[in-house]
């Protein structure tokens, strides 16, 4: 197990690896409505899918992709021409009086983007459209992580729901053992009435925990934007997400985060070669033909305007846009040694949980179920007292909930370093 978790932190010294579903970019996220069959139980690969196709966070930042690609495509259309109709010398004095020698000039003008203006604002708008979807993945990885936890959650609220339900059933054995014991005159009343209330409390205990099942499972269903559970719960037994095939793909792509990052630097390098061409002056060609009313003469005409670049040739801009593409590398630098520093601290965290987990289950329980079964039996025969025995029944109550507490832990700890190198049940969509 040690030399798993050293494997998948090593694997992060070049960016961490995600499956193909993070290659495959939001453009393949539907936007229309995906039927799920809700007659099994939901699984936790059914929750990270639906959650990663329908949460509407991801429908939302895939249509902002999709609007950056039609600005991408609309920065690469040429410029419009021009047609303009001129008419002079009319409505004048003396020999330019009424109509008689005006002039009626038809022109067409094409201003021509120089330096490439067009090509780099194109490269420039694809590269906005690069990090649109690249955040578009981040944030559908944030979704399908939030779904996956939600539903381990869901899955842990319902085995406490079944571990309270158990204890209640347990204290309610026993208060009829102290009953058995006040009738036979072995024990004092006051005793039965101390049972009957820890009974009490358990059962009170019990349907807390039903209800916390039933709030958590709305909490899972609203990550997709239903307003009802729309599921069939969780089997109760636990998740398995076990650290072997955690191994990243060595031909996957980068982490969303780093794939972010680095679309952000590329979109400020392309933000500075436009802003570099803006030296360029942009040259407009006109051509026409005029007609000379008073002798019916015609003639063409040609003319070309280009700006002089004396006082303003973009420098400014330009300078601000290389300061911008700087913080861009440092940000995508930064990003990947925090996710590498992450994946270490994951699995550091996963080694403390599966140990404890390992001594609750292997050490803690065992003695705690012996316990409490000697004691309700010492009681019976009268051989301890009610406080012993209700302390013993409290702390098997108190390790099984810790059980699944480490459980959990655990199951949370290694669903966080899956999503951090693209392992299941983030390398995919189910459907």
């Amino acid at each position: 197990m040690k030399i798993l978790l050293c494997g998948a932190v090593a694997a992060i010294g070049l960016p961490a690896m995600v499956g193909a579903a993070y290659a495959e970019g939001c453009s393949a996220t539907p936007l229309r409505a995906i039927e799920y069959d809700q007659t099994p139980p939901l699984t936790l690969e059914q929750a990270v899918a639906r959650a990663g196709n329908t949460a509407p966070e991801i429908l939302i930042a895939a249509l902002e992709a999709r609007a950056a690609s039609a600005d991408a495509d609309q920065a690469g259309r040429r410029l419009n021409p021009a047609v303009s109709l001129e008419t002079e010398n009319f409505a004048g004095t003396g020999g330019l009086e009424g109509f008689n020698a005006y002039e009626t000039t038809l022109a067409l003008e094409q201003t021509f983007q120089l330096g490439g203006k067009r090509r780099l604002s194109e490269r420039a708008a694809r590269a906005e459209a690069a990090l649109a979807s690249a955040k578009c993945n981040v944030q559908r990885l944030e979704v399908q992580r939030l779904a996956g936890e939600l539903f381990l959650d869901l899955q842990a609220a319902i085995e406490m729901a079944a571990v309270a339900d158990a204890s209640a059933k347990l204290a309610e054995e026993f208060a009829y053992i102290v009953e058995r014991r006040v009738d036979a005159g072995a024990t004092a009343p006051p005793e039965l009435s101390r049972a009957k209330a820890e009974a009490a409390i358990l059962q009170a205990t019990a349907d807390a925990a039903q209800g916390e099942a039933e709030a958590r499972a709305l909490a899972l269903a609203s990550v997709w934007g239903s307003a009802k559970v729309d599921f069939i719960l969780p089997r109760a037994e636990a998740s398995h997400l076990a650290l072997y095939g955690t191994e990243p793909d060595p031909d996957g792509a980068k982490h969303p985060k780093l794939q972010a990052a680095q679309a952000g630097a590329e979109a400020k390098v392309a933000a500075t070669d436009r802003a570099r061409a803006g030296a360029w002056p942009d040259i407009t060609v006109s051509t026409g033909i005029r007609r000379f009313e008073d002798t019916g003469d015609s003639a063409f005409l040609v003319g070309v305007s280009l700006p002089l670049p004396v006082f303003d040739r973009n420098q400014d801009a330009t300078r601000a846009a290389k300061f911008r593409t700087e913080g861009a590398e440092l940000n995508a630098r930064a990003i990947e040694a925090r996710l590498r520093a992450e994946q270490a601290s994951r699995a550091a965290q996963i080694r403390g949980a599966e140990s404890r987990l390992q001594r609750l289950e292997e050490e803690a329980l065992p003695f705690a179920e012996d316990a409490y079964a000697s004691a309700a039996e010492g009681y019976r025969v009268g051989k301890f007292d009610l406080t012993a025995t209700l302390d013993a029944r409290r702390s098997l109550i108190e390790t099984r909930a810790a059980v699944i507490d480490a459980r959990l832990a655990l199951l949370t700890q290694t669903l966080r370093l899956r999503a951090l190198i693209g392992a299941a049940p983030f390398d995919g969509e189910i459907q």
